[in-house]
């Protein structure tokens, strides 16, 4: 570890002991399950504890990170230098009439599961998304037709400043796998979403189509970090690798799924270099046969070793 004891002690004067965890393997905190150490891992309860976090290590020269859920991040077998800052803890889902707010470490399948229990409509799409509110909003992650644009309302973020401001729908920028809050390095803190009052039975019927719809098209069995490109303009990128003969095709324990090409899988024991290396050959080689640049989705951080 490479951050000295007061800088630690600081950050247990803020979060309490219990919520500061040095030299963690992040392969615990990421759905892809590689990743080597975080210096230090810290567990916010509140949005102060993390305006102060950051403002400490602003001051101290230390990196640091935002973690959600980890279902979208490839950590590097170096681990990370400096603070991981986790949300798990911040995850209170609120309903105010067709209105849901929920704080940014909320599981979507929390909030799904909340909507469908006020028939609320609209939201079906990410019961199955293996991610966070905080991080679906970041990316504007979608899936079967919905996108986190189509429900939005509003967000509270942390901008470059430090300060807490709410964006509206229009201020957060959405576009495919884009925000406001990627282009200028913001942190969600809270989300609203505006759904439809709609059928209770109809809503379930909806998340069982699309849950068996995973179940039966993806590899959910591995560990991933889902969809591991993005889909390619004209084109999927799960059919591109397929035709490329790579179904199947794998670097130690990081494989291209036999289920579906567009996951790239850790089959168990997996190291990052392994799935970083099979990332590298499959854009070569669909490039090579069809011209077409695939590029990540997945988010890719750390040092290498």
């Amino acid at each position: 570890m490479s951050l000295d004891m007061n800088f630690i002690n600081e950050l247990r004067k803020i979060l309490g002991v219990e919520n500061v965890v040095i030299d963690e393997p992040m392969k615990n905190h990421t759905s892809f399950k590689v990743g080597g150490p975080a210096d230090v891992l810290v567990y916010p309860t509140n949005y102060d504890m993390i305006t102060q976090v950051i403002k400490l290590c602003k001051e101290s020269n230390v990196n640091y990170f935002i973690l959600g859920n980890g279902s979208n991040l490839l950590v590097k077998d170096g681990g990370i230098r400096g603070v991981v800052i986790k949300f798990a803890k911040l995850n209170k889902i609120t309903i105010d009439g067709d209105k849901i707010i929920a704080e940014s470490g909320a599981k979507l399948n929390d909030v799904s599961a909340a909507a469908l229990k006020s028939s609320l409509t609209g939201f079906e799409f990410a019961c199955g998304i293996p991610g966070s509110i905080g991080g679906a909003t970041t990316m504007n992650a979608g899936a079967y037709d919905g996108e986190m644009s189509k429900v939005l309302h509003s967000a509270l973020v942390i901008d470059n400043k430090g300060e807490i401001r709410s964006l509206s729908k229009e201020e957060l920028e959405l576009s495919y796998r884009m925000s406001a809050i990627l282009k200028y390095g913001y942190i969600v803190l809270q989300v609203t979403l505006k759904l439809v009052p709609g059928d209770k039975d109809k809503i379930k019927a909806r998340i069982d189509e699309l849950t068996q719809k995973r179940t039966d098209k993806q590899p959910l069995e591995y560990a991933s970090a889902g969809s591991t490109f993005k889909r390619p303009e004209g084109y999927f990128a799960g059919k591109l690798i397929q035709d490329a003969g790579l179904k199947g095709f794998n670097v130690g324990a990081a494989e291209v799924s036999e289920k579906h090409s567009g996951f790239l899988i850790n089959k168990g024991g997996a190291s990052a270099k392994d799935v970083l290396e099979l990332i590298s050959l499959v854009q070569t080689k669909v490039h090579e046969k069809f011209g077409v640049e695939l590029h990540t989705e997945v988010r890719i951080i750390g040092e290498d070793n």
